[in-house]
């Protein structure tokens, strides 16, 4: 990007120092240098820059980050990084000798950098130790092969690289292992035949940069919940002590003493009242004695309490349905 505009600004391709391929350019183009420039903006921007892959509205996005304007979303930063990549350039790099030593310093900085960003200290273990917060699941190498030279002896600037990818190795995560032996298998078993498919040729190769890269990070389980659910082993090991203030203990405890309200009114006295009969043989009459409880005061069904009447000549109590034959016995009296 910054290219495509500096070669607007000079009306020709930059010159780069020589020596190093990616090296530097002779030539400066600042941001002040771009925005005094004849007829520049956001629709020119978007002339220079638009294309075939390039972000829509890449023009006015440029200009405002010229200006110091930029009204992209702040995010909050990842606790785990999306991937992890070391990478160095080169000279010349032409031979298997030297690329093993090169693929081992770049393996080993990815496993310290892997295991400065990615391994937290282990608060469940008795000993001293670390644990991974998150485990990448891929491998990529990138190389970016250096052109051949042209008739004129002079080689064309490149920037394309070449990758290859496959599944990370599960030993890469054994902590108990040292890290030059992992380095070692690491380069054997998966680096070098991943090298092998982007280069088949054993020779006629020559390198510029080399990249080794982990990515797609699957986030291990946490305490909190906060990376990709919950610690089940560590929550088994504190349930004791975090369920104990809701825990409910089995203990034989003797049940109150509970007064049958039943019993309590028959071993109470009974009181009797006597009423003289007026007229003997009567069986419509309920008359209170001594052999008749007052249950008054027990659990009686409601239905049954409303269906009673009460005589209000004599007191008696009895069904409803039998009141009016009771009363026609008063009225035969009279």
């Amino acid at each position: 990007m910054s290219q495509r505009i500096r070669n607007h600004v000079l009306s020709r391709p930059a010159d780069f120092e020589s020596g190093l391929i990616y090296g530097g350019t002779k030539e400066s183009v600042t941001v002040r240098d771009v925005r005094l420039f004849a007829g520049i903006g956001p629709d020119a921007l978007e002339n220079i820059l638009g294309g075939s892959g390039a972000e829509r509205g890449i023009g006015g996005k440029a200009w405002g980050l010229m200006n110091g304007r930029d009204d992209t979303d702040v995010k909050d930063a990842r606790k785990v990084p999306s991937q992890i990549s070391i990478e160095d350039s080169y000279i010349k790099l032409d031979n298997m000798s030297q690329l093993m030593e090169e693929l081992r310093m770049l393996a080993t900085s990815l496993l310290n950098r892997m295991y400065q960003d990615l391994l937290e200290d282990d608060e469940e273990s008795d000993v001293p130790s670390k644990r991974w917060i998150a485990y990448p699941k891929t491998i990529r190498l990138s190389t970016r092969p250096r052109l051949p030279l042209n008739a004129d002896g002079t080689r064309t600037r490149s920037f394309n690289r070449i990758s290859r990818s496959k599944p990370l190795p599960n030993f890469v995560f054994n902590l108990k292992d040292g890290i030059d032996s992992i380095v070692e298998r690491l380069i054997q078993d998966t680096l070098v035949p991943m090298f092998r498919k982007l280069h088949p040729q054993r020779s006629d190769w020559n390198l510029s940069l080399v990249n080794i890269g982990v990515t797609n990070m699957v986030e291990a389980a946490s305490e909190d919940g906060s990376r990709g659910g919950r610690n089940i082993g560590l929550m088994f090991k504190r349930q004791e002590a975090t369920l104990k203030e809701w825990k409910v203990e089995d203990r034989d405890i003797p049940p109150d003493f509970v007064t049958n309200r039943y019993e309590k009114s028959i071993s109470e006295p009974i009181e009797t009242e006597h009423i003289s009969n007026p007229n003997p043989g009567s069986e419509d009459v309920v008359y209170i004695s001594q052999d008749t409880v007052d249950e008054q005061d027990l659990w009686e069904d409601e239905d049954e309490l409303g269906s009673r009447e009460i005589c209000h000549v004599c007191g008696a109590m009895m069904p409803a349905f039998a009141m009016p034959a009771h009363e026609r016995f008063h009225n035969l009296e009279e």
